[in-house]
């Protein structure tokens, strides 16, 4: 079922990688919050107990002020360590932050004022825990509970610069495609000049919905060059650079870093061996990452990976894959979170919460070009026809000679959005 080019979509939206700069941002503000929070608090509560007199706002500024700083700053270690990750830590953290704020400023008070330590000045300053400083130490704990984590978690999801951008990372078949490397399908004869056509007119359909294609230098003597999704993979403005499972396909990362590190925003890392992973073996739904254990793909990969996108609050679930060569050669996604799949390809679908067969075993790959306008092989006629009516727009490609070396509309471009 192929559809007419149609004028571009809207771009989406990425949101940055949390860097070590916006986590810090984030402690910061969240932890000043909460201690700014509770100062006003507690000047407004002496205000309105001593019948709303100026007079006693100038005798105790200074006092919560102090207790306010002293709690920022046990706020910012606390915070930077994790405690706004559950309800039961920021209020361990509020309470002791809280009283050891108000113990500090209490005891530079006292001491300012010319009082010698003894153990009036002692009981003094404990009791103030109960009193004086009562309701500062009960808004540290209610805003460290319910403040911090919203503005913790604000600043590491606001991007003050998202950038509106679709671009497709591609490169050209090299000369010697048809010694690409086979894992689950008996070689066949490839044709060159039509592999380059059908390559041509799938960069031609990217560039009609919208996306900019940026070529990574060609590689005439890396068979497997061509199928570039392997080599990096997107998360946001993270690139992963893959480290690939077959060692015939390592040469082929050099130049995709390069392509990627020239992209403007994008923050880089990498699989770095004895892990391996491809690209191919990486599906992303929402906040979860279902990754392949393929024969590219090993368990030492997926730990990486695992460690790298776990501060990103991306939760990492790997998935047995022996039926073909990469996870999304038997099972991509829709974008509303779908999985579509060819159940003899999957050796467990039930890790998906939503799961869908296909017609076709062709049909299980489709590139999402928009939230409403996907890209699929139009050797899945069926498939394409069921997606359709879903609500979907389908743009379908012929890609058959990739098919041969089992390839998919997914393999052959890594979109950067």
């Amino acid at each position: 079922m192929t559809s007419p080019a149609m004028p571009p979509t809207a771009p989406a939206r990425f949101t940055p990688a949390i860097t070590p700069g916006r986590r810090v941002a984030a402690v910061m503000a969240s932890s000043a919050a909460v201690a700014l929070a509770a100062m006003l608090v507690s000047l407004l509560a002496f205000f309105i107990g001593s019948g709303q007199s100026p007079q006693v706002l100038g005798q105790v500024f200074g006092h919560f002020a102090l207790a306010a700083f002293a709690a920022w700053v046990l706020l910012s270690v606390a915070n930077a360590v994790g405690a706004t990750r559950a309800w039961f830590l920021t209020l361990i953290t509020g309470f002791t932050s809280g009283c050891l704020a108000a113990l500090i400023a209490t005891t530079a008070t006292a001491s300012s004022a010319g009082n010698p330590l003894s153990g009036a000045i002692f009981l003094f300053v404990v009791g103030s825990l109960v009193s004086l400083n009562l309701i500062f130490i009960l808004s540290v704990i209610v805003g460290e509970m319910l403040l911090a984590p919203v503005v913790f978690r604000g600043i590491l999801a606001y991007a003050p610069e998202a950038v509106d951008r679709r671009i497709a990372l591609v490169r050209i078949p090299a000369s010697n495609l048809d010694e690409a490397v086979l894992t689950h399908r008996d070689r066949q004869p490839i044709d060159q000049a039509l592999a380059d056509q059908q390559w041509d007119n799938y960069c031609a359909a990217l560039v009609a919905e919208g996306w900019e294609t940026i070529e990574v230098d060609a590689a005439p003597e890396l068979a497997d060059s061509v199928f570039v999704e392997d080599m990096v993979v997107m998360f946001g403005d993270l690139a992963v650079l893959a480290s690939p499972g077959a060692e015939s396909r390592r040469p082929e990362v050099e130049a995709v870093e390069r392509a990627v590190r020239e992209v403007p925003g994008l923050t880089v890392t990498r699989i770095e061996l004895p892990g391996t992973l491809d690209g191919g073996d990486v599906l992303k739904v929402g906040s979860t990452v279902y990754v392949g254990a393929s024969d590219r793909t090993n368990a030492e990969g997926i730990r990486q990976l695992r460690t790298l996108l776990t501060p990103h609050r991306y939760t990492v679930v790997a998935v047995p894959v022996t039926k073909a060569l990469h996870l999304k050669s038997a099972a991509t996604a829709l974008p509303d979170g779908t999985i579509i799949g060819d159940p003899a390809l999957l050796d467990v679908s039930s890790l998906f919460p939503r799961f869908l067969p296909v017609f076709e075993p062709e049909g299980v790959a489709v590139v999402e070009l928009s939230r409403e306008s996907l890209l699929m092989s139009s050797s899945a006629p069926q498939t394409a026809a069921m997606i359709a009516s879903l609500g979907y727009r389908v743009v379908t490609v012929d890609i058959g000679e990739f098919e041969k070396l089992e390839g998919c509309v997914t393999c052959l471009s890594v979109r950067v959005r």
